[in-house]
């Protein structure tokens, strides 16, 4: 039995400690905002945060992350309201097909808690994810927003 805390909530999963820890948070806990893209850990679409740390679920054994704190998506929103990263997204019509949304997302959440003021630069090296819309400066806009300045590179 692996024990988790997801979104807040005490968990307790009886799986294989090998699975994916992305199948065990869409399969085993139904929570479906967590999504496939490549199944490497090279896309971010999967991300989610493990103790604080952005990390691609489809990589992570579930096994390894016993005891561990895990965000998704679904736990980004606090009390029904949604975190600046989530309104800035909305605000600057980030998302198009919004397959990969919620990673960027998520890795975006995790750069603002270490870096609450990031450079394009620091941006481009810290936001790795890939979206096939291609809607970069749209998500740089946002990350901007979401950390109160007004972007550009600096």
């Amino acid at each position: 039995m692996i024990t988790l805390t997801v979104n807040g909530d005490d968990r307790q999963i009886d799986a294989d400690p090998d699975m994916p820890l992305l199948w065990a948070i869409r399969e085993n806990l139904d929570l479906p905002g967590t999504k496939f893209g490549c199944g490497v850990g090279m896309c971010g679409a999967c991300m989610v945060l493990v103790d604080g740390i952005a990390m691609p679920s489809c990589v992570v054994a579930l096994g390894s992350v016993d005891g561990a704190d895990i965000t998704t998506i679904e736990g980004i929103a606090a009390d029904g309201v949604l975190s600046p990263v989530q309104q800035a997204w909305i605000d600057e019509q980030v998302p198009q097909c919004g397959y990969c949304q919620s990673g960027m997302i998520v890795a975006t959440t995790a750069l603002l808690a270490e870096n609450p003021d990031p450079s394009d630069r620091e941006i481009d090296e810290a936001i790795t994810n890939i979206c096939r819309c291609g809607t970069y400066p749209r998500i740089r806009r946002a990350i901007h927003r979401a950390a109160g300045t007004q972007g550009g590179d600096r």
